[in-house]
């Protein structure tokens, strides 16, 4: 099975509202792909934090009157008389009940979307990270020195990466390259920390706000995700984390806390 045709069903799945055959094949799809049990957790999570936080706002007593005397007036044109209570129920009624399922349930699933494309970025971006190593071309330009490589990159990207040499706090700059994440060419910028390599990947986006993801580990490499002020930035690397996080607080020094 697809992602998309998992995170269509995984409401479903959860619920245990499934046919046998397909409840099973999204099992076996979910012991095997990361990105969808992280969008199934952050379902369950975000069940757990609506049944917890979410406020509660009882009907007035003029609604009720409103809903009490719609659902029994015989007068309405389309009515739909209930089975076990005997009373006219006006199809509006129904109507609202879907359209407020069908809301609720299209929310959830473009945040759960949205989830899963930080989850595919994430195993690009550690994936660049990997080849870079492995085919021993960490940079186009090899350079300590910001003022040349932050230049190297213009007429190659539509936009200027902000580029910071961290040199004199122990994570000096070893260069840049162009990248590609998410089919859009990205800065690749090249630090250094002891044997440590650390891959920043950045790109500007304008509706992201400013957040900061914790480190999380991916194939044995850490990430950090980083917004600040419309420039998006992926760290990857080997490093520890305490140590990873000291360097996206002083290349991101006015990023999320």
């Amino acid at each position: 099975m697809r992602c998309d045709e998992v995170l269509e069903s995984l409401s479903a799945f959860q619920d245990d509202e499934l046919d046998p055959l397909r409840s099973r094949e999204i099992g076996q799809h979910l012991e095997g792909c990361v990105d969808c049990i992280d969008a199934l957790d952050r379902m369950k999570e975000l069940g757990g934090r609506l049944r917890a936080e979410a406020p509660y706002y009882p009907a007035s007593d003029s609604l009720r009157a409103r809903v009490a005397q719609a659902a029994w007036s015989g007068a309405s044109g389309g009515r739909v008389v209930g089975r076990r209570m005997g009373f006219v129920v006006p199809r509006w009624i129904g109507a609202a009940a879907a359209l407020l399922v069908v809301m609720g349930g299209a929310w959830i699933f473009a945040s759960l979307q949205r989830g899963a494309g930080l989850g595919s970025t994430e195993a690009e971006v550690v994936s660049s990270h990997i080849r870079s190593l492995m085919a021993s071309h960490l940079t186009d330009v090899a350079s300590t020195d910001q003022h040349t490589v932050k230049p190297w990159f213009n007429g190659k990207l539509d936009f200027s990466p902000p580029v910071t040499d961290l040199s004199a706090s122990g994570y000096p700059l070893i260069g840049g390259r162009l990248d590609y994440v998410q089919g859009r060419p990205v800065a690749a910028l090249v630090y250094q920390r002891r044997k440590h390599w650390i891959n920043v990947f950045t790109w500007p986006d304008e509706r992201a706000a400013n957040s900061e993801a914790p480190a999380r580990t991916r194939q044995g490499y850490h990430v950090i995700r980083e917004t600040h002020d419309g420039t998006v930035y992926w760290i990857v690397s080997d490093l520890n984390p305490n140590e990873l996080f000291v360097f996206a607080r002083l290349l991101v020094p006015g990023g999320a806390r």
